[in-house]
């Protein structure tokens, strides 16, 4: 029974930092975010990222983005393709290079420094959704480029991934598939993407109206969601890619508004706060003193690469300067898809035990002043209409 009183304590304690982030006008993640540190190891220490926690904080961001799927415009995001590849290409080259070349910098090995950059290559763009979405800017023109942009970043980073282990991992470590698999898994995953919202999604939910019993629409839908994410995270792709598309395929749906309603309401009544205070549990300041210079070097370069990455793809699809700027800040968040790649470089050997504390730091600190940076160029994109929201 301990984990009721853990989830109650989080509940509680996000529902009013949510309350006081917005009465002071700071977006309501950040204050959720903030709880994470504050009840973890960084601060009191109470809570700690167990098995529970991390489950429920899996279910809260594949619900996040099946919601955010609901809430997207599938033709604006087909009409904004172009620029999405774009943005996540210069979104992975330069935090690339730059991380590569910050690591020479700092006398960090060439193997090590290679994956430092390619950890910066990561986007998670579930803190810039819930930032958008209450922004009211998740279906606009920037909005849908940065959803695109976030889904090609994923994909080429999961193959730059398995690209790089080959050739950095030491030899009892390269068993990664091989990259042919990899885009043919993949491959086959927009294949199903494209039958789901084509056909299988209206059929099931049609279906789903015709069965007697209690929420059977919802039910489905979940099944959807949940199906979709696991086949996503078993070919290798983050799971709130197969939860996004989930969501686009029931938003073609007579369902979209029943289904909304209820996921939304249970997504962040229970599980998406869960989410949020998880990402911030891990921050520990015991490191901070001994590699300050590399911590403080690598957010900043991290921060830059993603927002400039971004600035260029934008202006090359002829945004104008302050949309490109907010493409590029929605871009910045590290989050679950750069810890799962430092795990993953970890266990192969690529990087050396003495960084993982510090790397872990970088990516919390830029996943946190994420939506800030997001909400101060939304805001300058769209003037009043995002700040009155």
């Amino acid at each position: 029974m301990e984990f009721i009183g853990i989830l109650c304590l989080i509940l509680l304690a996000t529902t009013i930092a949510s309350h006081f982030s917005q009465k002071i006008g700071i977006p309501a993640v950040v204050g959720q975010l903030l709880i994470g540190v504050i009840l973890g190891e960084g601060v009191l220490n109470w809570l700690h990222p167990d098995t529970l926690i991390h489950e429920f904080s899996e279910i809260g961001v594949i619900l996040l983005m099946f919601i955010a799927g609901m809430e997207s415009n599938l033709s604006q995001l087909k009409k904004y393709l172009r620029p999405a590849l774009l943005v996540a290409s210069f979104g992975i080259l330069l935090p690339l290079f730059l991380g590569f070349g910050t690591g020479q910098v700092l006398a960090i090995s060439t193997t090590e420094a290679i994956f430092f950059g390619i950890i910066l290559t990561a986007t998670s763009v579930s803190i810039s959704v819930e930032v958008l979405k209450e922004l009211k800017a998740l279906d606009t023109k920037e909005g849908s480029t940065i959803l695109g942009a976030a889904v090609i970043d994923d994909i080429l980073t999961v193959l730059l991934v398995s690209f790089s282990f080959t050739f950095l991992a030491p030899d009892n470590s390269r068993n990664s598939p091989s990259i042919l698999l990899i885009v043919l898994e993949d491959l086959l995953y927009f294949l199903l993407i494209y039958c789901l919202v084509k056909w299988l999604a209206p059929y099931l939910m049609n279906l789903s109206r015709k069965v007697y019993a209690p929420a059977a629409v919802i039910i489905v839908s979940l099944v959807i969601c949940l199906s979709m994410a696991y086949l996503a995270d078993l070919v290798g792709l983050s799971s709130v890619i197969g939860a996004f598309f989930a969501g686009v395929a029931i938003s073609q749906t007579k369902d979209k508004t029943e289904v909304h309603r209820n996921v939304e309401a249970l997504g962040y009544a229970v599980f998406i706060p869960v989410f949020f205070v998880s990402i911030g549990l891990s921050v520990s300041f015991g490191q901070l003193k001994s590699q300050i210079v590399l911590v403080v070097a690598f957010v900043l370069v991290a921060i830059a690469a993603k927002m400039i990455g971004g600035f260029i793809g934008s202006k090359l699809s002829g945004f104008s300067n302050n949309s490109s700027w907010m493409i590029g800040a929605g871009m910045v968040s590290r989050g679950e898809m750069a810890l799962i790649i430092l795990q993953l470089g970890t266990d192969a050997g690529v990087v050396a035990s003495d960084y993982y504390s510090s790397l872990v730091l970088i990516i919390l600190v830029t996943t946190l002043v994420s939506p800030l940076i997001l909400k101060y160029f939304t805001n300058r994109t769209y003037g009043k209409v995002a700040s009155n929201q």
